[in-house]
């Protein structure tokens, strides 16, 4: 089928699936600030359920680094009612699934289960919202197992180091400077008073939204959400600050020396992130513009850098408009044997610098704009990624209502706006660089995957 044939029927797919299911997601909101969200989707007897919290490690001080991923852990060790791990085994005896996430933004909570195990899941999360366990020595075996996975994923990862030390160094004032798992001095200082206190502080209804999809009767979900959940009470909540990052005033570079095999580049610039969703512009360029660069196994840097040009083993790019602090777009990789983290740092500000003289192809453009709708379809098979989709849009401040909206703004982007934003935003006044300087390795061991962007999983 020709590329224009099939952008033209995903965008109409789109648009049928928005107009048959313009009543749905289901949203209500409790008494006591509870938001409740419900997305019918009959396609399966199962469920998806998910607790979302709007505090994540941007709402950390200094000297508390992590503790938002710590009491993700405690949450799994008992409450009044349950002893410690009998959450995930209730979930299981159900022939369920069940985890959590901790971002810079928020922490989630999910169990996945047939349909018929919705009010027990429901019933078990309202549990632990309002009678969480906090006991000292839980917290003392559960704190070591958190240094652990800091150890493996970020301390024994040359990558995640590098990437760690670049967000201490490019932000001087945002809290995204500090790691989602904490600096290893504060992990080591922690106590299960820090935990209770940001349970306490953040785990309130009126600080998180449920999120149900599956197959189920949005109103009768509705009535369970009150029955589980509509008793506890709702807290007074801190008061956010606005939080901005002071102007950065040149370029940036720092080096970071670790055990690998071959060095990485990183280099961040500070851009803006989405605001107004149907006014805002850029953001939506830029995420075009990572597209571009590394949307699809054709784009731009794996043909030139890593297939044509040979200098690197790797690239890439990325770019999130909807958070809650400051956004940066990233690029990185390995270069190839021969070439030196100089050679390839050329090449990719070469790379924006090809966008910002030469506006981007239609038939380029076009292609990535079909890839994204094409993605967002195949998303909508999955209830976990409807789920996930709707939660996020929502902890993060743009809505689920704006979802399809945004989707259209990023179909409408032009050639002309992608290659304005690359002039504007990519100045080495807003740029951070960081270099990993291997080291010699004591074993011959690969070493550890890269960690998910995304946050860390319980």
């Amino acid at each position: 089928m020709p590329k224009n044939h099939l952008f033209a029927l995903l965008s109409l797919t789109i648009t049928a699936f928005s107009s048959v299911a313009s009543a749905n997601p289901f949203e209500t909101t409790l008494a006591n600030g509870l938001r409740v969200i419900v997305k019918e989707d009959h396609r399966a007897p199962t469920v998806v359920h998910m607790v979302w919290y709007r505090a994540g490690a941007i709402d950390e001080v200094d000297g508390t680094s992590g503790v938002a991923h710590v009491l993700e852990h405690m949450m799994f060790k008992g409450t009044r009612k349950l002893g410690p791990g009998e959450f995930s085994k209730r979930v299981a005896a159900v022939g369920g699934r069940d985890n959590a996430f901790t971002s810079l933004d928020y922490t989630g909570y999910f169990e996945q289960v047939p349909k018929r195990a919705l009010p027990e899941m429901m019933a078990l999360e309202a549990d632990r919202m309002a009678n969480l366990k906090l006991d000292a020595k839980e917290f003392a075996q559960e704190i070591k197992v958190v240094m652990e996975e800091r150890r493996m994923r970020t301390d024994d990862n040359p990558q995640a180091l590098v990437q760690e030390r670049m967000n201490a160094v490019a932000f001087q004032a945002h809290p995204y400077r500090r790691p989602v798992v904490g600096w290893m001095n504060d992990l080591e200082n922690m106590t299960y008073l820090d935990a209770r206190d940001w349970y306490r502080r953040w785990y309130a209804p009126n600080n998180a939204t449920v999120v149900v999809v599956g197959d189920v009767d949005h109103a009768a979900v509705f009535r369970l959400a009150e029955k589980t959940y509509g008793g506890i009470q709702r807290h007074v909540l801190p008061v956010r600050r606005p939080l901005v990052e002071p102007e950065q005033l040149g370029i940036k570079r720092l080096s970071v020396k670790a055990p690998a095999k071959l060095p990485y580049l990183e280099m961040a610039w500070k851009v803006p992130k989405l605001r107004d969703v149907e006014h805002d512009r850029e953001p939506y360029a830029l995420e075009m513009m990572a597209a571009v660069l590394d949307g699809h196994a054709a784009s731009r840097l794996s043909k030139n850098l890593v297939r044509g040009l040979k200098i690197a083993q790797s690239a890439g790019a990325g770019y999130d408009s909807t958070l809650r602090g400051e956004a940066q777009f990233v690029l990185d990789g390995q270069p190839a044997e021969g070439h030196t983290v100089a050679d390839l740092e050329a090449a990719l500000r070469a790379e924006i610098k090809r966008i910002q003289d030469e506006p981007v192809g239609a038939e380029e453009l076009e292609r990535i704009k079909t890839q994204i709708l094409a993605s967002q379809i195949y998303k909508r098979d999955s209830m976990m990624g409807q789920a996930t989709e709707i939660g996020s849009a929502e902890v993060n401040g743009v809505g689920w209502r704006n979802i399809d909206k945004i989707l259209d703004q990023i179909r409408g982007v032009t050639a002309a706006e992608v290659q304005a934003a690359a002039k504007k935003y990519f100045r080495d006044d807003t740029l951070t660089v960081a270099v990993l300087d291997p080291q010699p390795i004591a074993t011959t061991a690969a070493a550890a995957p890269r960690p998910p962007p995304a946050g860390l999983r319980h």
